[in-house]
């Protein structure tokens, strides 16, 4: 990935101009399709399969007056409902609004007997309306019309009078931009300016990050097309967006300083810096969108669809910053060098502070770690109260017609006509509908918690029956929670007495029921990301404590950021600081977009702080100055990433939407936990108390699992063996000092290895025991990593560029194979052919085969034997003599020819 990165960074820096087009003209292309193929915005919720979305589906058939958005207008009139000129200005409003499209119904609250409803003072009064299908499918002539017909039933009404419309159709109010969020951006700047050193070096994180941003959410817009998308999800896109853009910005232009202070030309100093710090970039980026695109575990799929939303997000800021930004040093040149400063005497301020803080935090590591344990131990507490909820008319801003109507209802009404409940019933088999709707009507009305049960009646049909039933609490309460429980659980009973079957369905219970399997979806989604992170951070740091001290950090920094939003937003600790107008319930999905958004977050600074203590510890073997010397490295850069987060994060807080300000507000806190208290000053302790063993690693486990090089040692290696063994060399393999073990009991099979081999012709490896011939021909294939030594093939330094090499070299067991495996291989291609066990062929047919195959073929084969003698009329009658004698480490190591 390295050498792959130093490509990319080079070309991109030399052809900066068509690359700056080419992003630019992406940009163009998809806000141009945006424009063509957006269809809006859908901000409802619902999860198919649940109880009341599976009976409001039935509904739509069976009952579809019922199943449809709903709107209310409620009206206040201190001289009474009864009262003739409110009661005739309000019936005229009915009719009124019996004209409005996609009417289903509508009920005039002076129809009590069919869900109509006058408050017990008599100066209240709902009119309910009805409508002919989901909220994103109303549109907005209806919901003009009755805007219009609630503005002019106001004016009619007798002085002192209210008219205010709201309900389900106006509940969700679509989220935009403010200015508030710019602030964020202001923020980033100014600390880029500190970091960087230069207006002209802070920029470039920023527009790398509108250019990602710009195309993810024109993305966005043209996915409308293709399926409906909550309103929530550009906004989650674009807040990641911003954060991860930038971040990953910084650290690329941080390591191109580095680079550039080194003596590197600006050219391989962007290449170094897009091969080093954009390893840790794509390896950052992928573990977010792993943990996003794994929101997908939950079954749910509105949540499926912002998890993928977001994780395009990513890995558009990914892609945009391992191409562009190098073009875009291209554009800086030189002028991003960094002054020659006069020799110091002592550190700078950042080296100091970051010096006192990381002795600080390991002088006493046991006290460290309890200390911070406690801390967020005791943050984390609060978040065994949270409760979820899909929001409704009662999030909005005060001053919202919406939230007017919600909180006249409330004061007039008993909480539950905010959010009614409807039971259905499948009353096909019964000979007296009407009776038996009474019956169900008298059974609810008994059971606690239910306020009224205004409506009973069953479709013109007889085939199915709704009760509509008011729960005495809040829609988003844990007593109605408990009175959807109470009627489920008579489900029994209701079939034995009645003989009908009963589903509870109804807005609030599509909210419960969504609510409900997002909560049973955390356990396995967590089981999901700290499997993944295990895995995935043993694989960079090849070690076993590292990657559990990780995992479990991250979940204090969950637990953490869990606790203050429940404080914040339920219980209203500073709940006016934040702008937080209603506090209650949070979202039902905040908990679970959190968890996957932080988990790629935490391991961004895991990766970007302790890679560099690995990198120090593998050279020096010092662990306890690797943890000073890599913290203070890194820390200056890994704090400004923090601190950019946190200002994008929190921007999105005082003026969010309501969906998005929990988890802003989680997003904020997490990064600031996470960097700050987990991994700068909890990390160091742990790694201090544990010294060289948070580095051991089984040597198995070390060989099976993938190696992701993101500190770039690979391409220094490569680097440094550019002219090895001399300049322009065109040997198929040269190796020196180099050593296998064997993988089960780490004893060296060869040690000292060293030839060069020309290309074309066949060479023989002759050894003494044929499972070393093996290990040998695989480590020669780019199959079996060496464990010391030099290794170039074709000119590919190995084990860096064992992918290319694997893709070049074609490896066939002779023994087991014969001249047919032989043939499939030379289909290919390759450059190299190795054979193993050639002295295994004995069939002489087989053995003439191969060597008719391989004359005249042109390329390089290597042949492995315990024998020469054995493989004479295998091989062709090119000068194949030239061959190595190698034998077991300790033992004399000869030649039996020379190598030509």
């Amino acid at each position: 990935m390295s050498s792959f990165l130093y490509s990319v960074g080079r070309r991109a820096f030399a052809a900066r101009k068509a690359v700056l087009a080419l992003w630019l003209l992406v940009l163009a292309v998809a806000g141009g399709a945006a424009g063509l193929l957006n269809k809006g915005l859908d901000n409802s919720i619902s999860i198919p399969g649940t109880e009341s979305q599976e009976a409001l589906d039935r509904l739509s058939v069976t009952f579809p007056q019922t199943s449809g958005a709903s709107a209310q207008i409620v009206v206040v009139a201190p001289g009474g409902m009864r009262d003739p000129v409110v009661q005739r200005e309000v019936e005229r409003a009915v009719d009124e609004l019996n004209d409005v499209p996609q009417r289903s119904q509508v009920v005039s609250p002076y129809q009590t007997d069919f869900g109509g409803a006058i408050s017990e003072s008599g100066q209240a009064g709902l009119i309910m309306v009805q409508l002919d299908g989901e909220i994103f499918a109303i549109g907005e002539p209806a919901k003009d019309r009755i805007v219009q017909i609630t503005h002019e039933l106001q004016e009619r009404l007798p002085a002192g009078s209210q008219a205010s419309y709201g309900g389900q159709l106006f509940s969700q109010k679509l989220p935009g931009v403010t200015v508030t969020e710019a602030l964020g951006l202001v923020i980033a700047i100014v600390v880029l300016m500190i970091t960087l050193g230069s207006f002209l070096a802070a920029g470039m994180p920023l527009i790398n990050a509108l250019v990602g941003v710009g195309i993810s959410m024109t993305l966005i817009f043209i996915a409308t097309a293709f399926g409906p998308i909550t309103a929530t999800t550009p906004l989650l896109s674009l807040m990641l967006g911003l954060a991860v853009g930038i971040d990953y910005a910084l650290f690329i232009v941080s390591r191109h300083q580095q680079e550039l202070a080194g003596g590197a030309s600006a050219q391989e100093a962007a290449a170094r810096a897009n091969a080093t710090a954009g390893s840790a970039v794509i390896f950052a980026g992928l573990t977010v969108m792993i943990a996003l695109v794994g929101l997908g575990v939950a079954g749910i799929p509105f949540l499926t669809t912002m998890g993928v939303a977001a994780a395009v997000g990513v890995g558009v800021a990914v892609l945009v910053s391992v191409t562009l930004m190098p073009a875009l040093l291209g554009f800086a040149g030189d002028r991003m060098r960094p002054r020659p400063r006069k020799r110091r005497t002592k550190p700078a301020f950042g080296e100091r502070f970051f010096g006192g803080w990381v002795r600080a935090v390991t002088r006493f590591p046991i006290v460290t770690v309890l200390a911070v344990i406690a801390v967020l131990g005791l943050a984390t507490v609060p978040a065994a109260g949270l409760r979820l909820a899909l929001p409704d008319a009662g999030a909005l801003p005060k001053d919202e017609p919406a939230r007017v109507t919600y909180d006249l209802i409330d004061e007039h009404f008993p909480k539950g006509f905010n959010g009614p409940l409807i039971v259905t019933a499948n009353i096909v088999t019964s000979t007296d509908p009407l009776g038996l709707m009474a019956d169900l009507k008298a059974e609810i009305e008994r059971l606690p918690g239910v306020a009224d049960v205004p409506l009973a009646t069953p479709n013109p049909t007889a085939d199915t029956g709704i009760v509509q039933v008011v729960p005495e609490g809040e829609p988003d309460s844990a007593e109605t929670k408990q009175l959807v429980d109470d009627i489920r659980s008579l489900r029994g009973h209701f079939k034995d007495t009645y003989g009908i079957d009963i589903a509870v369905t109804g807005f609030t219970a599509v909210g419960i029921d969504v609510s409900a399997k997002l909560g049973s979806a955390l356990l396995p989604f967590g089981v999901v990301v700290v499997g993944l992170s295990l895995v995935l951070l043993t694989m960079v740091f090849r070690s076993i404590a590292v990657p559990i001290k990780a995992t479990l950090g991250y979940l204090l920094s969950i637990g953490a950021s869990l606790g203050v939003v429940k404080l914040v937003f339920q219980d209203g600790w500073l709940a006016g600081a934040f702008n937080v107008e209603n506090t209650g319930p949070v979202i039902s999905f905040m908990p679970i977009v959190l968890m996957g958004v932080l988990f790629g977050l935490a391991m961004d600074y895991e990766v970007f702080l302790v890679a560099r203590m690995r990198e120090e510890f593998v050279h020096t073997g010092d662990a306890r100055g690797s943890i000073n010397s890599g913290f203070v490295s890194s820390a200056r850069v890994v704090t400004a990433a923090a601190v950019i987060m946190f200002a994008v994060f929190i921007a999105f807080v005082p003026e969010g939407d309501a969906n998005i300000k929990p988890i802003a507000l989680g997003l904020a806190v997490g990064v600031f936990v996470d960097a700050f208290i987990v991994r700068m000053t909890l990390v160091p302790a742990v790694l201090a108390l544990m010294g060289d063993k948070a580095w051991w690693m089984p040597r198995r486990l070390n060989r099976v699992l993938p190696s992701f090089d993101v500190e770039g040692e690979n391409l220094r290696e490569e680097l440094a063996l550019a002219d090895w063994p001399r300049p322009g060399a065109d040997d198929a393999i040269a190796c020196d000092g180099l050593r296998l073990a064997d993988p089960s009991s780490g004893r060296s099979i060869y040690a000292g290895v060293g030839f060069f081999l020309p290309r074309r012709g066949v060479h023989v490896v002759r050894g003494g025991a044929e499972p070393a011939v093996t290990a040998l021909l695989l480590t020669l294939s780019g199959r079996l990593k060496p464990d010391a030594g030099k290794l170039k093939v074709l000119g590919h330094v190995l084990p860096a560029r064992a992918a290319t090499v694997r893709s070049q070299v074609a490896y066939v067991d002779a023994g087991e194979g014969g001249a047919e495996a032989v043939r499939l291989a030379l289909r290919e291609e390759p450059a190299v052919l190795v054979l193993d066990r050639t002295d295994r062929v004995s069939d002489p047919g087989e053995r003439r085969a191969i060597r008719g195959l391989l004359a005249g073929t042109g390329i390089t084969v290597v042949a492995g034997t315990t024998g020469l003698a054995e493989v004479g009329d295998v091989l062709p009658e090119s000068p194949w003599a030239t061959a190595s004698d190698l034998r077991p480490a300790g033992q004399p190591r000869t030649l039996s020819g020379a190598i030509r």
